[in-house]
């Protein structure tokens, strides 16, 4: 029997309103997501977009639903992860040309 408090385990309720708020060509980065969301503590479900095609037609790949309550606060932590990802992606890289000698 699932602990109240224990978030970790929950997902969101079928017969509540969900909203797709991710959703990606790529299986890993979709789980990236999902990941940042649970550390968020934004209960989320994970499903093919396939499965879904007669709620949200034409998309392939993975997408995330959380609860309508929850989906402001799940955007605000997709932005910033990918404004995050973004800053990575153009951070210079110090390339060391010889190793450092010993003393």
């Amino acid at each position: 029997m699932a602990q109240p408090g224990n978030s970790a385990q929950r997902r969101p309720d079928p017969n509540e309103k969900l909203v797709k708020v991710f959703d990606s060509e790529q299986e890993s980065e979709a789980l990236v997501v999902k990941g940042l969301l649970d550390s968020a503590g934004i209960d989320s479900d994970l499903t093919a977009a396939s499965m879904v095609q007669d709620t949200f037609p034409g998309l392939g790949g993975m997408i995330i639903l959380v609860r309508q309550e929850d989906a402001d606060e799940a955007r605000q932590v997709i932005a910033e992860y990918k404004q995050s990802s973004a800053d990575d992606e153009t951070a210079e890289i110090e390339i060391i040309e010889d190793p450092p000698q010993k003393a």
